[in-house]
């Protein structure tokens, strides 16, 4: 088992706690850096600096290596959207981020690849979006029911203690708040947005009490979305997740 080096003293804390689940997992893989480039779509040197938290490791290579180490990629996930909400705030060491040329030849038209299919699934999403929030195939007397859902069109902005209201209809054989038509989207502690005020409005609605309906996935959330979990046989853990959205919109 390698001797890690010591991550950087000004590393956030939930950055921090990303790049130690990611050394445990390689370690108890046993592999060793140049497998990993191996087995992979990045190179040593890439996998020098997401080890040592010089650089963020991209959410494939998180997947990756839970794919080549046979782990479950779910927590780590959640654990890297925390982690790129904190080193968009406060990014690494200046001067540390990926060089094209530390990438084998093979990656880079792999690369450009995945950058147009990303492109092309975000295009995708906001004409989904565009056609749930604007839905011109209904009449204008549909109109005020959709207005929670047209707010997520604009950018959430989150304020201490502002409660929004919920209104709670069904809908094309689901349960709705209006305020996001999400099925996927991984939620832990200290995720804020349309989606978590969307999880927060449902678990009221179920019964379970997630706190003030502010946008805000706190304490109290996860709470209340574990008590839904447990209620439903599901697994246990507070992340609400495709499986949760699937209850939760019953």
């Amino acid at each position: 088992m390698p001797r890690w080096k010591e991550l950087p003293a000004s590393l956030d804390q939930r950055v921090r706690q990303l790049i130690v689940q990611l050394r445990r997992l390689k370690d108890h893989s046993g592999l060793s850096l140049a497998s990993l480039a191996a087995k992979t779509s990045y190179s040593r040197s890439s996998w020098e600096r997401y080890f040592n938290g010089k650089q963020l490791p991209p959410r494939d290579a998180v997947e990756e290596l839970a794919r080549v180490c046979g782990a479950d990629p779910t927590r780590l996930l959640v654990l890297h959207e925390v982690a790129a909400e904190a080193w968009t705030d406060a990014p690494g060491p200046a001067g540390e981020e990926e060089r094209e040329e530390d990438a084998p030849v093979r990656d880079r038209p792999r690369r450009t690849v995945l950058v147009l299919a990303a492109a092309v699934v975000a295009l995708s999403a906001a004409l989904v979006v565009t056609l749930l929030t604007t839905r011109p195939w209904q009449d204008d007397d549909h109109g005020s029911h959709d207005a929670g859902v047209g707010n997520a069109q604009s950018p959430f902005v989150f304020m201490q203690g502002r409660a929004r209201p919920c209104d709670i209809q069904r809908r094309e054989g689901e349960l709705r708040a209006g305020y996001s038509a999400t099925h996927t989207t991984l939620m832990d502690l200290k995720s804020s947005g349309w989606e978590v005020l969307e999880a927060q409005c449902l678990l009221k609605y179920h019964g379970f009490d997630p706190g003030t309906p502010d946008g805000s996935y706190g304490e109290r959330s996860k709470k209340a979305a574990k008590d839904f979990q447990k209620d439903r046989g599901l697994v246990v853990d507070g992340v609400v997740g495709p499986d949760t959205w699937g209850e939760l919109r019953r």
